[in-house]
């Protein structure tokens, strides 16, 4: 794990965020694309302008002669097939998120051609940062007290020293997460897509022993991508498995979850707690059950906010650009696994 040097904002002297890299010098799944002008799309913006550049990069308008895209529309998919459709000899995409399923179809029909770069592992740190705030939170029950209109007698809420983390997924996010909780001690089992073993975890195994490992898990993190194969990942037989004590939280993506289960588990008190800044569906719906269910904390996918990605996402496009400069393939952070599906 390397972490970038480039600091998101703040005042003088403040150390900002760095990405969390967890895939430098990964092979890739195309030939090394073809460098040239680049597009920003849809609508240019002078960071992202000056990151590519600042790296020896010449932007231009889309045309037939662009050979890389900016693009940071995360919810126009259609919009970046059609720039496709009209630069065929673009080699290089920059995706704006680190989740991908958005362009999932877009990824799967170009893979074979296009490089796509997606900006996984640069948001690591704020997310996981916002993470800990919801495990912290749930433990200490911080979302009955917000709901409170009278003073409680009855003391409730859990440290989290000591305790058993289960966390699914392996990347940036989940590597952040797991170096936040180092003070306190805790037993961390993360789960992934193979058993190779994470060096900062106590224990890994893979995504089909999840089951295996939920019934000791005091807290559960979702950090995983959302692919076909990892839709409602956690659903009713999940949570019958997992301790009544145990809190959830998900900083990933709403589909990874069953929300229905979800809530119903909640009311039940199969399980205690759920943290969750993403939702299925997505915005959650006025008047949805979980709005008003005691036992959840709710924020609206905004674990990181513009203020926070914003040079994150540049310091990502100037060093792909000097990547896609460079033309032997080297250097990409972030690259997107057709296959894989992120």
């Amino acid at each position: 794990m390397t972490a970038s040097d480039a600091a998101a904002g703040g005042p003088a002297g403040v150390r900002g965020h760095r990405a969390v890299v967890t895939d430098e010098g990964a092979p890739l799944p195309v030939a090394p694309p073809t460098s040239g002008p680049v597009a920003i799309l849809p609508d240019e913006a002078e960071l992202h302008v000056s990151a590519v550049t600042g790296a020896g990069g010449t932007v231009t308008g889309l045309g037939p002669d662009t050979r890389g895209i900016v693009w940071l529309d995360p919810r126009d998919p259609d919009g970046l097939a059609a720039a496709l459709d009209r630069a065929p000899d673009v080699g290089w995409v920059q995706l704006p998120f680190a989740g991908v399923d958005a362009f999932a179809d877009l990824i799967e029909a170009h893979g074979d051609r296009v490089l796509f770069t997606s900006a996984k592992g640069a948001y690591a740190e704020p997310v996981a940062e916002h993470a800990l705030a919801l495990t912290l939170g749930t433990l200490r029950v911080l979302q009955k007290r917000a709901r409170a209109s009278s003073w409680a007698t009855e003391p409730e809420g859990v440290s989290l020293y000591g305790r058993d983390v289960v966390v699914v997924g392996a990347g940036g996010i989940a590597l952040e997460y797991i170096r936040l909780l180092r003070p306190f001690d805790a037993h961390v089992t993360v789960v992934r897509r193979s058993s190779a073993p994470v060096a900062s975890a106590d224990r890994t195994v893979a995504t089909g022993e999840l089951d295996d490992v939920l019934p000791d898990a005091d807290v559960v993190v979702i950090a995983a991508a959302m692919t076909a194969g990892t839709s409602k990942l956690f659903g009713g037989r999940q949570f019958a498995l997992m301790k009544r004590s145990a809190r959830l939280v998900n900083i990933a993506r709403g589909g990874l979850v069953d929300t229905d289960a979800l809530v119903a588990a909640l009311r039940d008190g199969s399980i205690a707690a759920a943290g969750l800044d993403v939702t299925d569906p997505e915005p959650l719906p006025d008047g949805h059950p979980l709005w008003s269910e005691p036992g959840a904390i709710i924020t609206p996918h905004q674990a990181d906010t513009p203020e926070m990605v914003a040079p994150l996402l540049a310091e990502r496009v100037r060093a792909n650009t000097e990547a896609f400069l460079r033309g032997d393939g080297s250097g990409f952070v972030g690259v997107v696994d057709p296959a894989a599906g992120y």
